[in-house]
C-alpha cells in the first residue's frame, strides 16, 4: 500500500510552518499516515497546548472519512442525515483545518490537521502544507 514518506511529512510541516509564520500565528501541525497513525508533528513556539489535541482530531477526522473536516460537518450538523456523528471515534472535529492527502491515483496516503489560529487560518495553513507535496 502506498503511504506517505517521512520526507513528504517533513516537507508538509516545513511549508505549513512557513505559512503560519507568514500569517503571524503559532499553530500545532499533525500529519497522519493512511491508517491514522502519527507520521510527523510540530508545535510552534507559543502555540496553545489545547491546539495539539484539536490538530490531531482534525487530521484523524480527515483520514477516517477521507474528507476535509468542514465537509464532515455537512452530514453531522443538526437536521442532517448523520447528526451526532462527531461524537463517534472518541470525538471528531468538524470545522476547517483537517485535509486528507491523496496520491495522484486518488488513494488516501494520510491527512494533515492544523490548529491554533482562527478556523480559516488553520485551513489556509493546512492547505499550504498539503500543496507543497509532490504526489
Amino acid at each position: 500500500m502506498l503511504d506517505m514518506t517521512s520526507r513528504q511529512a517533513e516537507a508538509l510541516l516545513h511549508a505549513a510552518k512557513a505559512k503560519a509564520t507568514q500569517i503571524g500565528i503559532s499553530v500545532s501541525i499533525v500529519v497522519l499516515d493512511s491508517a491514522g497513525h502519527l507520521k510527523a508533528f510540530a508545535r510552534m513556539d507559543g502555540a496553545w497546548l489545547g491546539s495539539i489535541d484539536v490538530a490531531l482530531k482534525k487530521a484523524k477526522t480527515s483520514v477516517l472519512f477521507e474528507a476535509e473536516t468542514q465537509a464532515v460537518w455537512e452530514v453531522c450538523k443538526p437536521g442532517a442525515q448523520a447528526h451526532g456523528l462527531e461524537m463517534t471515534n472518541d470525538g471528531l472535529v468538524t470545522f476547517a483545518g483537517g485535509i486528507p492527502i491523496k496520491a495522484s491515483d486518488g488513494r488516501l496516503i494520510g491527512a494533515a490537521g492544523v490548529s491554533g489560529g482562527q478556523v480559516g487560518q488553520d485551513f489556509e495553513i493546512a492547505r499550504a502544507g498539503v500543496s507543497a507535496l509532490e504526489l
